[in-house]
């Protein structure tokens, strides 16, 4: 055999064994993937781990209710606007335009009666309330009592709720209020909520008598709040809103977080007089009077430092009729001695119509005691 030929047989003998050799892999790899397909067709777990899957998330749509938002649900539908327009006054130049003034209410008859600040709608000549539900409808005024800054209004038409008084002698510091009101006149019933601060607390008027046991709280009062409720978790009137303190006279420091409400039981007496009678009585004596005070008492040589001096009375009045005079100074009126925490009419206010109490007077530097029946005041 020659050595082309030697070389031509080798070549054919190795690629006939890599053919055989490819056919031999392809065959074993089909026999493997038989048997393995046959093996996870069994009812039997290869292993007893499974291969995890995709996570699916389930959602819910949950009605979260809370007791502020129940107290608000409940009331809201019962606060109102008060808007007033107080005629421009003439002047040098001639009339100035009319003025539009606005604050809060909440309605407490289905008859349309609702309860705001006197400083509210003071001065103003007409009246109408905004609903809840954005309805304007007109509004009269039937009385005040200015001396507890408290006003009803009697709206006409059909009222879309009623909100209901609570105790306001059951509140106590560190307990959850609601205000709602329309602040700035534009955004109402804006919801605002804090705490109950403080009760019983006193406030000078700078008018000759103070505001007594109102409510201090920090839920957020503004401009426009005034005559608002101030709500308790149950949705009842605990306080109807009327000021707020920025800041001490003489000081330039600001304070937030000083609101005070009046009690919802002074609120109750004197609307439900209103509405009944058409007034409050509040005690009359028949005087006008100075009040005295340090200052006053040793500018003047004054036997007393706190009192009230008369300057006059009305012929025909309980103050006439008991015996008192002009220029007698009066320093108690039943139990209540005036000074620096009670001014003359807390003194007065604090008696009712029809008493007789007495009332203890300086005269030419002697005290006598009078006893006078009261009248009432409309």
């Amino acid at each position: 055999m020659s050595l082309r030929k030697g070389l031509v047989i080798g070549i054919l003998a190795v690629v006939l064994s890599c053919i055989s050799a490819f056919f031999g892999a392809i065959g074993g790899g089909l026999f493997v993937l038989n048997q393995t397909s046959k093996n996870n067709s069994s009812t039997e777990p290869i292993l007893d781990t499974q291969i995890p899957t995709a996570s699916i998330l389930n959602f819910s749509q949950t009605d979260i209710q809370t007791s502020i938002t129940q107290a608000v649900e409940k009331v809201s539908p019962a606060v109102v606007t008060v808007v007033g327009t107080i005629p421009g006054q003439m002047t040098f130049f001639g009339k100035a335009p009319d003025e539009t003034v606005s604050g809060s209410g909440v309605i407490i008859s289905k008859e349309g009666h609702i309860v705001t600040n006197y400083h509210v709608v003071e001065g103003t000549s007409d009246i109408y309330v905004i609903l809840s539900n954005g309805e304007q409808v007109k509004a009269n005024l039937i009385n005040a009592d200015i001396y507890a800054d408290l006003a009803v209004l009697k709206a006409e038409g059909q009222m879309p709720a009623v909100a209901i008084f609570g105790d306001s002698d059951r509140l106590n510091p560190g307990e959850t209020v609601i205000a709602i009101g329309s602040p700035l006149g534009e955004f109402r019933n804006t919801v605002t909520v804090g705490v109950i601060s403080a009760t019983g607390r006193v406030l000078d008027t700078g008018k000759g008598y103070a505001m007594e046991d109102l409510i201090q709280t920090d839920a957020a009062i503004n401009q426009g709040n005034s005559g608002g409720p101030l709500v308790n978790l149950n949705g009842e009137i605990v306080g109807i809103n009327t000021l707020i303190v920025r800041g001490g006279m003489g000081t330039t420091t600001v304070a937030e977080g000083l609101g005070f409400a009046i009690p919802s039981n002074t609120v109750r007496l004197i609307s439900e007089q209103i509405i009944t009678r058409g007034y409050f009585a509040r005690p009359y004596l028949g005087i006008t009077w100075q009040g005295i005070n340090p200052t006053i008492a040793r500018r003047y040589q004054l036997p007393v430092e706190w009192g009230a001096y008369v300057t006059s009375v009305e012929p025909g009045s309980p103050a006439d009729r008991g015996g008192i005079k002009r220029g007698d100074i009066i320093v108690q009126i039943g139990d209540l001695e005036i000074n620096q925490q009670r001014s003359y009419l807390n003194a007065l206010f604090a008696q009712q119509p029809g008493d007789t109490v007495t009332i203890k007077i300086y005269r030419q530097r002697k005290i006598f005691e009078l006893n006078v029946t009261l009248g009432t005041s409309r």
